[in-house]
């Protein structure tokens, strides 16, 4: 466990009472469910903002400047310097407070956190989201709002190391390297039992699942006693660090964010999850068939 307990959320009936105190970014993605294995159709959420946003707030694109430049996979995190130069271009300063929030169940806003707590930014995500903040009657805005001027460059960030890549990943996963893989994907998913967006169906071999949504109650974080139980329940004495992926990197993040929030620390996120993994038939995948206990390589 972690003494570091700065919350890492914030509710929006604080966020209400003093909005202009803080820059508030929508990291809003439209990701349909799968239709067939292999159907990934992540698009830009800048329409939704458009349709719908807390006023005041931002548009952060996390498949444009919130990515990396000619990256492969989706959602690629971009370098620290191309995440400073992203936030300054919206006319985000250094020392702003920054609220992060998306228009879903706190994943997309779970994933910009995580960048920016990479370099050194602590963030906070408005827990629920744009789904909380109207359900309680609270205004919105439509339409592009009002541009920022850019800032100037942000100085040199630091890089906290809180990102995995594959060969990390397989040395985990092979037993050649200390540490816990953890799949954050519903449990369907993680069997192989359900439609998949990637090339393959199941989960990285040695991997352990706590599913997002298990960590979520009506879109709400659930109390971090709740996230502590649910977590124990799989994390009791595994081997740190503790490496959460997902399909691209995503869900991950969200759970990440409850762990942090409930006093979890030595995690990291595996970047590529299953997107990149998958890919590469030379790297196996584990699934389970549902009548019975075995398990099969992909």
């Amino acid at each position: 466990m972690s003494d570091d307990r700065r919350d890492v959320l914030i509710r929006a009936e604080d966020l209400a009472r003093n909005p202009g105190a803080y820059t508030i970014l929508d990291a809003t993605v439209s990701f349909p469910k799968p239709r067939f294995d292999g159907d990934y159709r992540p698009e830009s959420g800048l329409a939704d903002w458009e349709r719908a946003h807390i006023p005041g707030s931002l548009y952060a694109d996390l498949l444009g400047d919130f990515s990396a430049v000619d990256a492969n996979l989706h959602f690629t995190r971009p370098a620290p310097d191309r995440l400073a130069d992203a936030l300054a271009s919206l006319g985000v300063t250094p020392d702003a407070e920054i609220v992060v929030y998306d228009q879903g169940t706190n994943t997309w806003s779970a994933r910009l956190w995580w960048m920016l707590r990479n370099i050194g930014i602590a963030a906070r995500v408005l827990d629920g989201g744009l789904a909380r903040w109207t359900a309680l009657g609270l205004p919105v805005e439509t339409g592009a709002g009002e541009l920022r001027a850019a800032t100037d460059r942000w100085a040199q960030p630091a890089d906290r190391g809180l990102w995995r890549d594959r060969d990390a990943v397989l040395a985990i996963s092979a037993g050649h390297a200390p540490g816990t893989l953890v799949c954050a994907l519903d449990p369907e998913q993680f069997a192989g039992t359900a439609t998949t967006r990637y090339s393959r169906r199941g989960h990285i071999p040695r991997s352990l699942n706590l599913p997002a949504k298990s960590l979520l109650d009506d879109g709400l974080l659930r109390p971090d006693e709740a996230v502590s139980a649910e977590a124990e329940g799989v994390l009791a004495e595994v081997e740190r660090p503790v490496v959460l992926y997902c399909g691209g990197g995503v869900s991950a993040c969200l759970v990440a964010l409850a762990l942090v929030r409930a006093g979890f620390d030595d995690l990291a996120v595996y970047d590529g999850s299953l997107e990149e993994w998958t890919a590469d038939p030379a790297l196996p995948m584990v699934t389970t068939v549902p009548s019975g206990d075995r398990e099969g390589d992909t």
